[in-house]
């Protein structure tokens, strides 16, 4: 079976991509290399547009499409930083936008989605089916629907950050090693290994997602795609899934290692860390792939090791509290 997203589709969008995203930093910092007994580069998309790497997604999906589809507009489906990636692409591209959020999602990402023009329609996401209501209204008003990550173009956009990280990494002078990143369905993860595979072949991926969520890891582990039957609640709500992408987990079947489950706690003190050692905002689920790092240290090998920092939309209590608790920690 032909791949969902290929390299070429990934060289296709960076070209469409120039001068909409930002080429985002490849952080370094002695004190946190220490904290983690290694060296720690950190890919900043919290300072993408938008404030997460969904922009480069959402912007890659809008300018592939069809003039007369992208002018009648576009629908999509997320927890806010897809729904605030593609809304500012569809706004850019003059097209209009319509979002279904839960209603309990982050307020900061609801109000920044509306903010970049887009109609936000909420949803019950315990009790009633966000793909079903954006069928609907994708049929009503003819809108092209833009998923999350089970959507090539969308991979594609996702991937141009892996080729941002075999660039950088290769400037640090790190050719060899895991690059963890934050995973919910898998888009980003699997645009990284593509890029990887071709640009950087001594650089793996592996996943980092909320304990009970932990699905792609546990679908990598049998090599099938499982559910997780996890009903807890996860302060991570950007990255919590409940099955690896259709077309998302067979690029990460045989490209990426063993995943990682981190505890929320453990992603809050990332959120911390991240914030007195590089000054940089991490949402939880954009901080998972750090506390892995942090937190997991024996289970990765090498001298340095590569995380994503994927996304900076968190409600300014949620910060506020994570540096409250764990503002003293090294």
């Amino acid at each position: 079976m032909a791949e969902a997203a290929t390299i070429h589709d990934i060289r296709a969008a960076r070209g469409r991509l120039a001068g909409a995203a930002r080429r985002t930093p490849l952080l370094e910092s002695d004190a946190l290399n220490a904290l983690a007994g290694r060296r720690v580069l950190v890919k900043a998309e919290c300072l993408q547009r938008t404030g997460s790497f969904k922009f480069r997604g959402g912007w890659s999906a809008l300018s592939a499409l069809d003039p007369v589809a992208r002018k009648k507009g576009v629908i999509a489906f997320s927890s806010g930083n897809h729904a605030q990636g593609v809304a500012l692409a569809a706004k850019l591209h003059g097209a209009p936008a319509v979002i279904v959020m839960p209603e309990d999602a982050p307020q900061a990402k609801i109000s920044g989605t509306r903010g970049y023009g887009a109609e936000v329609v909420t949803y019950d996401r315990f009790g009633e089916d966000r793909e079903a209501i954006g069928a609907r209204i994708a049929g009503e008003r003819g809108l092209t629907l833009i998923r999350p990550y089970d959507e090539p173009m969308v991979i594609a956009g996702q991937g141009t950050t892996g080729l941002e990280i075999a660039e950088q990494a290769a400037e640090a002078g790190v050719t060899e090693g895991d690059v963890i990143v934050c995973c919910g369905g898998g888009g980003l993860a699997a645009g990284i290994a593509l890029a990887l595979e071709e640009a950087a072949p001594g650089l793996r991926v592996r996943t980092a997602e909320p304990a009970f969520y932990d699905d792609m890891a546990i679908s990598l582990r049998s090599g099938r795609r499982e559910r997780c039957g996890a009903n807890e609640k996860s302060i991570c709500d950007a990255i919590v899934t409940p099955m690896p992408g259709e077309l998302t987990f067979p690029i990460l079947k045989g490209r990426a290692g063993p995943g990682f489950a981190v505890a929320d706690e453990e992603a809050r003190c990332a959120m911390a860390t991240a914030w007195k050692h590089l000054k940089i905002v991490a949402e939880p689920g954009g901080a998972v792939a750090l506390a892995a790092a942090l937190f997991r240290r024996e289970e990765i090998e090498g001298d340095a090791v590569i995380v994503t920092v994927s996304g900076g939309n968190v409600d300014p209590a949620v910060f506020a509290a994570a540096l409250s608790d764990y503002g003293d920690a090294p």
